[in-house]
C-alpha cells in the first residue's frame, strides 16, 4: 500500500483528468485477479469481489510530486492505497464472500461531484450501503471516528457581478461606485448568520473572492465576487441560496447598482448525513477490531463530502481514520502545501474497508433465492 500510495502522489491530477492514477489502479486490480469494469465517470473505476454476480507541494521528500502546480493535499492518494489493500484481503478470502463487495474508485471528488457522475454510470446498481473514508490530521493514528446522522456540512458556490458606473475617484458624485455596493453586500450577507439563522442551526457564508479595478483613482465599471455557503440541514442550505441571491440584488440596488448572482450547479453538494443503524454496525466493527478506546464521535464539520450524494440513493456511512503522529513533527492539515499523509496509517483504512464489507454481507445476507436472481448483496 505504501509503494502504491508513494506512487499515486508523485503524479497528482485534476478532477476527471485521473488516467494515470486509473492506470495505476487497474494495474493492481488486474495483479490481484479482482474483476472490474472501466471507464465509469470518465476515468472511475468499479471493482467486484465475492462470490455474487457483478453489478502543489512544499514538503521535501523522496516522493514530492513531479507534476509542477499540482499535489495531493487531503489524502485521496492513501485513499487508493487502503481501498486496493482492501481489495488484497477481500481477493485472498473471495470465496468465503456471500455476496459482491464492489471497490469504489471514484474520480473528482474535489469541486466537480464525481460521485454524482459514478451514480449516473450505474455505480449503485444493486448496493443495499456504502462505506466511505477519509484520512484526518486531527486524529492519532491507530483512531477512528463517525457519528450518526449529519456529520459534515452541505455547500455550494456563487459568483455575482456589481455594476455602477465608472470614473475618476476625486468626484465620486458623478460615478455609481460598485466597490461601496460590493462592500455593503458583504457586510449584509453576514447578517444573515448572526440574525436569521437559528444559532443551534450551523450555517456559514464566505466571500473569498473580491475583484474590481486596478488604479487607485479610478472607481471601475463593475466588481466580481464570488464565495461559499455551506449549512448542515439540506432546507438550511437551500434557504441560504435563495437569501444571498435576494440580499446580492437588494443591496446593490441600494447602492444604485446592478447586479446578477450565478450558482455553481454542479458543485452544489447535499450535507453528509450518516444512517443510524450504520453508525451502530460501524461502531460494532471498529471496537472489534481497535477497541472502545480507539472508536471516537466525530465532531459535526462544515467541511463538505460529494460522498452526499451516494447517500441520497442507500444507506451510508462515512468516517476518519486517525493519522496523527506527534513523534513526526508538525505537519499541515488539510488542504495546505505542508500537508504530509503518515503512511502508518493505511493498514487501519485497509482492514476496515474490508472488515465492514464483510461482517455487512455475514450479517445481512442474501434475503432470499428469488431476490438472488434480480438483487445481489452489494457494497
Amino acid at each position: 500500500m505504501v509503494k502504491i500510495r508513494r506512487k499515486v502522489h508523485e503524479n497528482p491530477e485534476l478532477g476527471f483528468e485521473e488516467f494515470e492514477t486509473s492506470k495505476v489502479i487497474r494495474e493492481e486490480l488486474d495483479k490481484l485477479g479482482v474483476n472490474y469494469k472501466y471507464p465509469v465517470a470518465v476515468t472511475g473505476v468499479l471493482g467486484y469481489i465475492g462470490t455474487g454476480k457483478p453489478p502543489f507541494e512544499l514538503v521535501e521528500w523522496e516522493h514530492k510530486s513531479k507534476v509542477p502546480g499540482k499535489m495531493h493535499a487531503c489524502g485521496h492518494d492513501a485513499h487508493v492505497a487502503m481501498l486496493l489493500g482492501a481489495a488484497r484481503i477481500l481477493q485472498e478470502h473471495r470465496n468465503k464472500i456471500h455476496g459482491t463487495i464492489v471497490l469504489v474508485f471514484q474520480p473528482g471528488e474535489e469541486g466537480h461531484g464525481g460521485s454524482k457522475k459514478m451514480i449516473e454510470d450505474g455505480a449503485l446498481e444493486n448496493v443495499e450501503a456504502i462505506f466511505g473514508l477519509h484520512v484526518s490530521s486531527a486524529l492519532p493514528v491507530g483512531q477512528v471516528s463517525g457519528r450518526s446522522g449529519p456529520l459534515l456540512a452541505g455547500s455550494g458556490f456563487f459568483e455575482a457581478v456589481i455594476k455602477g458606473k465608472g470614473g475618476h475617484a476625486a468626484i465620486p458624485h458623478h460615478t455609481v461606485d460598485p466597490i461601496l455596493a460590493a462592500s455593503n453586500v458583504i457586510v449584509s450577507l453576514q447578517h444573515i448568520i448572526s440574525r436569521e439563522a437559528d444559532p443551534l442551526d450551523s450555517q456559514v457564508v464566505t466571500v473569498g473572492k473580491f475583484q474590481g479595478g486596478e488604479a487607485f483613482n479610478v472607481i471601475p465599471d463593475s466588481v466580481t465576487i464570488g464565495g461559499t455557503y455551506r449549512a448542515l440541514l439540506k432546507e438550511s442550505l437551500l434557504r441560504l441560496k435563495q437569501r444571498i441571491e435576494e440580499v446580492i440584488t437588494s443591496q446593490a440596488a441600494v447602492q444604485r447598482c446592478t447586479a446578477t448572482v450565478n450558482f455553481s450547479e454542479g458543485a452544489l453538494y447535499p450535507p453528509t448525513t450518516n444512517d443510524d443503524d450504520l453508525h451502530t454496525f460501524f461502531t460494532r466493527v471498529a471496537t472489534d477490531m481497535i477497541g472502545s478506546r480507539n472508536v471516537k464521535e466525530a465532531p459535526m464539520l462544515t467541511g463538505s463530502e460529494d460522498f452526499s450524494f451516494y447517500q441520497e440513493v442507500v444507506p451510508g456511512y462515512f468516517f476518519f481514520v486517525g493519522m496523527k503522529n506527534e513523534t513526526l513533527g508538525k505537519t499541515g492539515s488539510e488542504h495546505n502545501p505542508m500537508f504530509v499523509v503518515n503512511e502508518d496509517a493505511l493498514p487501519y483504512g485497509a482492514a476496515l474497508h474490508a472488515s465492514l464489507a464483510v461482517r455487512y454481507l455475514l450479517e445481512n445476507g442474501i434475503k432470499s433465492p428469488t431476490q438472488e436472481r434480480k438483487k445481489h448483496d452489494e457494497l
